[in-house]
């Protein structure tokens, strides 16, 4: 456990930070390597069918990973407050409602299957690789959700290494089961999807007994599972809150994949290869906003303000660093990323994905200021201005998606995110100006 209400911001940041970082380059790499095992052994088309429902993929976790996050929020607040017997409550509570919404999202989800790859425009080619794959991912979501829910608590009281472990394990793993099922077995790419709920299976027994060992004040009771009226509306608005902006983010992405889709194989495969590098640069953005979630909640829990501004100026300035080194790599070695990526020779595939990179990491310094104040708000108890943001990006998306790409092609998809980034971040910063002068005047009044 690790107290993030005293000692010097910075520090505790970047080594809060720090293992964040690297399970999330773990989870990357194995997602690129599963790209690269998709395209080797089973061709273009096979990576044009992952590719077109990846989108989707996105959505359904994200909002699983949202929801345990936002859960995560409650459980830093409480740590941070010092109440235990709450951090207890809060920790069972997180796992039966976290199973409760997923089996309702499985089930949405197999219901309506066929209309959502209709929607989406997935070719028909590409329909039956499709079905396969996402069919598995839908329904390893009950493994994700744990997971997640295990990972966010052990994040919201300061064990940011164990998540990290079994991450990294996860990651291994998967890799490992990729090539046993799709080289050796023969599965195709329904077997990338069983290696990767496999290997997310595996992390969730071992997280647990862990978890279970460790920290003895996290041992729940039958009783701990019934519902308190407050409490279970703090974690439905935070959870929620934190699904739903995940989620309005990726089905914005999603809108704009339903375009894609209808502009042939090769740009499929060159968006889904540029979003795997995206994913990449934009890495280092998700991992401080993680941790100005959890800093912002224990913080804003314990009364400490003042700590919560330092934060931020020391996360958005590190941010705002790695934006200059990802403009110089998006005109430097983008090309051979793609390759490295999708083991294409394709010129066409190469030319495409480095035009939306070069583009788009112009603007980037906007991401992670989006990002970080995004979280930190969540952190603070403020669940509206995130979702109104992200509700921003959705429409925009949307409207690109209808009225632009049928117009100018794939300039649509490209010129679409800053645009939308543009407008998104106005009621962030707004909103985080407006509430940390409300908490330190109201803080100054009661000192007083």
């Amino acid at each position: 456990m690790k107290d993030l209400t005293h000692g010097k911001p910075a520090k505790i940041i970047l080594y809060f930070a720090l293992p964040i970082l690297i399970g999330n380059l773990f989870n990357l790499a194995y997602n690129l390597a599963d790209t690269r095992i998709v395209g080797t052994y089973l061709g273009n088309d096979a990576l044009a069918a992952v590719g077109s429902i990846s989108t989707l993929n996105d959505l359904l976790v994200g909002f699983v990973v949202g929801l345990a996050n936002g859960f995560a929020v409650i459980m830093a607040q409480y740590f941070g407050s010092g109440d235990r017997n709450k951090s207890r409550k809060v920790f069972a509570l997180s796992i039966l409602m976290g199973l409760i919404v997923t089996a309702v999202i499985v089930a949405g989800s197999f219901i309506f299957m066929g209309g959502l790859l209709e929607w989406m425009n997935v070719m028909d080619e590409h329909r039956e690789a499709a079905t396969a794959y996402i069919t598995v991912i839908i329904a390893g979501l009950f493994f994700s959700i744990i997971y997640n829910v295990l990972a966010g608590n052990l994040r919201a009281i300061g064990d940011a290494y164990t998540p990290l472990i079994f991450l990294v394990l996860s990651a291994v793993l998967n890799v490992a089961l990729d090539i046993l099922c799709v080289k050796y077995l023969g599965m195709g790419v329904k077997g990338a999807a069983v290696a990767t709920v496999a290997s997310q299976a595996v992390s969730v027994i071992l997280c647990f007994i862990y978890t279970w060992k460790k920290y003895p004040f996290l041992h729940f009771r039958i009783k701990d599972f019934v519902p308190e009226g407050v409490l279970v509306m703090h974690m439905i608005e935070s959870g929620m809150s934190m699904g739903l902006m995940s989620c309005l983010v990726s089905f914005g992405t999603l809108s704009l994949q339903t375009a894609i889709n209808t502009l042939g194989t090769n740009t499929i495969v060159a968006h889904a290869a540029t979003r795997k590098l995206t994913n990449l640069y934009m890495l280092p953005f998700s991992v401080l906003g993680t941790t100005m979630a959890t800093y912002s909640g224990q913080n804003y829990g314990a009364g400490r303000y003042d700590r919560i501004r330092s934060g931020l100026k020391v996360s958005l300035s590190c941010s705002y660093i790695w934006c200059l080194i990802v403009l110089v790599a998006s005109y430097t070695i983008c090309p051979y990323l793609i390759v490295a990526i999708t083991d294409t020779s394709i010129q066409e595939v190469i030319d495409t994905a480095c035009l939306y990179q070069r583009f788009d990491t112009c603007f980037y310094v906007l991401v992670p200021t989006i990002t970080i104040l995004r979280n930190s708000l969540q952190g603070m108890g403020d669940h509206v201005t995130p979702i109104i943001s992200s509700g921003l990006e959705l429409v925009g998306k949307v409207l690109i998606a209808l009225l632009l790409t049928p117009v100018i092609g794939y300039w649509g998809i490209i010129i679409s995110e800053p645009i939308v980034w543009a407008v998104m971040v106005v009621p962030l910063i707004i909103s985080m100006a407006g509430r940390l002068k409300k908490l330190v005047n109201e803080k100054i009044r009661f000192e007083k």
